[in-house]
């Protein structure tokens, strides 16, 4: 019995050391960057990998709200300046945003 029971608990801390090790191996997403500034988006396109965190930063003096094209992703709120919003793209596709106070400002992110 004392053997079983070495095994079983040799076992469960196997496991729990795995599960560990993924979780810490799995960390944060990788991130990308966007400026917001003299009324553009920097870089206007951007290519990732799936489950990049993107984040937008206000550099304007202005406020602009990030708005995905077709409601691909959530909107960001008003953003005054050096204000952030991030979402995260985990699926390939094209994804094509604007600020709704400022239409002529487009952007594009492409996840691979």
């Amino acid at each position: 019995m004392s053997g079983a029971r070495a095994w079983w608990r040799a076992l469960a801390l196997g496991v729990a050391a795995l599960g560990a090790g993924s979780a810490s191996a799995a960390g944060k997403a990788p991130e990308a960057k966007v400026e917001i500034k003299h009324f553009t988006f920097m870089p206007e396109a951007l290519t990732v990998a799936a489950g990049t965190r993107v984040v937008w930063t206000n550099r304007d003096d202005e406020p602009h709200i990030v708005v995905s094209a077709g409601n691909r992703f959530a909107s960001s709120k008003a953003m005054d300046t050096d204000d952030t919003y991030a979402t995260v793209f985990d699926k390939p596709g094209t994804y094509a945003y604007f600020c709704s106070i400022h239409p002529h400002m487009v952007g594009t992110i492409i996840v691979r």
